[in-house]
């Protein structure tokens, strides 16, 4: 199973961008699927998820500006920002969680995660 993500980029304070990741490879389900972020310093923090069923979990400092989107026929999940701020600056990854994939150990359900995608934010 591969993650590719694409959309980011350079924008000023104000700005939107949208992120977008693909899964693929050999997949039967998928629980969750989200973006994480981390910058130069600190740990991965969660920014917001979603599960199968649509239900969303956002981080406290993008609520109101971010929204999380998905397509479960896809395997996509996207992540539209808005009013984009300095602090939102750091590196974007995707990550599935629950994935049930064929393994040489038989059907397994694990976590995947893309290779990340920088978002800089100008002030």
């Amino acid at each position: 199973v591969q993650l590719v993500e694409s959309g980011g980029g350079l924008v000023q304070a104000g700005g939107s961008l949208r992120l977008s990741c693909a899964a693929s490879g050999i997949i039967f389900s998928i629980n969750t699927m989200g973006w994480y972020r981390q910058d130069l310093g600190n740990q991965r923090e969660l920014v917001a998820y979603i599960t199968g069923d649509g239900s969303t979990t956002y981080a406290d400092s993008v609520k109101g500006r971010f929204t999380i989107s998905r397509d479960n026929d896809r395997n996509t999940v996207s992540l539209q920002m808005n009013s984009l701020k300095a602090e939102d600056t750091a590196v974007y990854y995707c990550n599935a969680g629950g994935v049930r994939t064929p393994t040489t150990g038989g059907l397994r359900d694990l976590d995947f995660w893309g290779q990340g995608t920088l978002v800089a934010v100008s002030s």
